[in-house]
């Protein structure tokens, strides 16, 4: 026969046992929080060193350091690029210039064919059927790196042709160095992408400064001095808001683009 004083030290110690199991819970609860956040921290500081532009180091940077964290890039859904890519019907030896007419003036670069077959086909079938005309040039980088970035639909960084093309021609610009960056030279025209490779689209950018980057991005253009000229005045309005990073200042409507053998 149990007392009552047994009866309410077990009770009291089935409470206290449940309250204990209850703090280990939260307990392990709290430790699986702590985990799931740090890998999302951690998945968010990688996606910060390897998309659109990256950070290094040693938390003592200028704002260039952290410019210098950005990468040109594009991201098209899925649904955006299941369709094949134009047959090639360009002449592989020549060479083709692309025009974009623009309220900052006309706009021009070479392709070369022989070393890019795929890009360049790509912008001719899309130049031919109007693809870039009434789109805007979106994205401006003025510390780090100096790109005009254009050929998205949607304006916004995520359009794209519902295509993709490989990479082509990534030797050009030389060894990477210790950092794994190649020189851009100002002038050179090269493909976003998604920051994977074979993922370029119709999305491209424009050199206005020497710039640092890997070599992952298909280099195919070279712009004519008047044209690099253009760009660097658009440059040096800034950008919108006075950002490092974002719409460029100078709005870059192109009305009309065009590809034509040289």
């Amino acid at each position: 026969m149990v007392s009552s004083d047994q009866r309410r030290r077990q009770l009291a110690r089935e409470k206290f046992e449940r309250q204990q199991q209850r703090r280990e819970e939260a307990r392990r609860r709290t430790r699986r929080l702590t985990v799931v956040i740090a890998s999302v921290v951690a998945v968010a500081a990688v996606v910060g060193v390897g998309s659109y532009l990256a950070l290094d180091g040693d938390g003592k940077k200028d704002k260039s350091d952290a410019a210098a964290s950005a990468s040109p890039s594009a991201s098209p859904s899925a649904s955006e690029s299941s369709a094949p890519e134009p047959a090639l019907k360009i002449d592989k030896k020549a060479k083709y210039t692309m025009s974009l007419k623009t309220g900052q003036g006309d706009l021009a670069f070479t392709m070369d064919a022989a070393k890019t077959p795929h890009t360049t086909n790509s912008f001719k079938s899309l130049a031919d059927k109007g693809f870039f005309d009434g789109t805007k040039c979106h994205r401006l980088t003025t510390q780090g790196i100096f790109v005009l970035q254009c050929g998205d639909p949607k304006g916004d960084g995520t359009g794209g042709p519902g295509y993709t093309i490989p990479d082509e021609n990534l030797t050009a610009l030389g060894k990477a160095g210790k950092d794994g960056r190649v020189t851009y030279p100002a002038g050179t025209v090269a493909m976003a992408n998604t920051g994977q490779a074979h993922t370029g689209g119709s999305q491209f950018f424009l050199v206005y400064k020497d710039s640092k980057l890997p070599p992952t991005y298909t280099p195919f253009g070279t712009m004519d001095d008047a044209s690099l000229k253009a760009v660097k005045d658009i440059g040096a309005a800034g950008v919108a808001g006075g950002a490092a990073d974002g719409a460029p200042k100078k709005a870059v409507n192109i009305s009309k683009a065009a590809v034509d053998k040289s």
